[in-house]
Order: C-alpha cells, then structure tokens, then sequence
C-alpha cells in the first residue's frame, strides 16, 4: 500500500485528513497521517524491503470511542496491524490517538 492508497481509505472514514498538518485550522475530529521513521528489511548490505512507519492521528475533543472504532476498523479492514497511544494535549484541549503501522514496499 502507498501513502496515497492509505489517504484515500482514511478519507473513506469520513473525517478531514491531511499529511502533516491542515493548511488552516480544521475542528476535530479529523485524521494527521505521516511518516515517522523506516524500518527496512536488510540482506547482503543493502536495503532489501522498504518498511515505513507511519502514523496516523486521531484528533478529538473529548474521548471518542466511536471515532477510535471507525479508525480501527478501517486499518484492521485493511489488515495494517497497529500499535495505539493516547495523550491529552493540555495546549490544544485535544485528546491525540496515535496508530502506528507499517506499509510494506510502498
């Protein structure tokens, strides 16, 4: 899967999504997906499958468990394996879940 194939199945949940960040700001919730770090697959010396890590973020105003189940289902549906972390941005007054997968050779 690209990153442009993961942006159109986030944009199918039905919240703004956006690389990085919003031009403007956007009110919650709305979906941050970015890369974060690679994790190749080495053999013989050289890069031999690209893994990328990317995360997608959950923005909310208030705990969503809904929203967190559309978000899961959709990456389970796609059957990208996921790690979950949640924080409250005092700064933003936002609660932030952050799923990390991984896109294989994409």
């Amino acid at each position: 899967m690209t990153l442009q194939e993961l942006f159109q199945e986030l944009k199918s949940i039905g919240y703004p999504v956006a690389y990085g960040s919003f031009a403007k700001p956007t009110p919650p919730p709305y979906l941050i997906y970015q890369f974060a770090y690679s994790n190749d697959f080495m053999a013989d010396g050289h890069n031999y499958m690209e893994i990328s890590n990317i995360q997608v973020e959950l923005y909310t105003e208030y705990k969503d468990l809904e929203a967190e189940k559309k978000v899961q289902d959709k990456l389970k549906e796609l059957k990208l394996p996921y790690m979950k972390i949640e924080t409250y941005l005092e700064s933003e007054k936002l609660y932030q879940v952050i799923y990390e997968i991984q896109l294989i050779g994409g």
